[in-house]
Order: structure tokens, then C-alpha cells, then sequence
């Protein structure tokens, strides 16, 4: 899930290499099986100090939710010289 959300600020964002996640909150929903975890990350705010995302995470191609996770990024001030 903290993958799936850096990726994603990295997508919006650009290289942020100071960007870090401030907090993470993951529910266990079901029982997952012995696949691949998948991961669907969904942008719900980006401002200009921090990055407010969901993540659902599915295994091989159950379509059975397994976890939600919501979680922010803290992202560095650009700083003009």
C-alpha cells in the first residue's frame, strides 16, 4: 500500500525524493489467498504540503476486496534561492 501511494505521488508530482508518508491506516477487510497482491491507488487531495490517497489491495484476480488502506504524504517545500 506505502508503494502504491509513493508511486502515485510520483506520478502527479514528479521526482519528490523528500516526500514521506506521514501517516497509514490499513484495514484488514478477507482472507487473502497465496497470489499476487494488486494494488489500485486513488489520489483524493493533493495540495501543495501533503498528498491524501486510498489504496484497495486484491490478490491474483479475485475481485474480492483483502485490505484498504488510507494515508498522506508529506511533500517538501520547493525553496527558491
Amino acid at each position: 500500500a506505502d508503494l502504491a501511494m509513493y508511486a502515485l505521488v510520483l506520478g502527479h508530482c514528479g521526482p519528490q525524493l523528500m516526500a514521506v508518508t506521514s501517516n497509514l491506516t490499513l484495514n484488514f477487510v478477507s482472507r487473502g489467498s497465496a497470489e499476487d497482491v494488486h494494488a489500485e491507488a486513488t489520489l483524493l487531495k493533493l495540495g501543495r504540503k501533503l498528498a491524501v490517497m486510498e489504496v484497495k489491495l486484491r490478490c491474483g484476480n479475485d475481485p474480492t476486496l483483502v485490505a484498504h488502506a488510507t494515508g498522506s504524504y508529506s511533500l517538501p517545500t520547493s525553496r527558491t534561492p
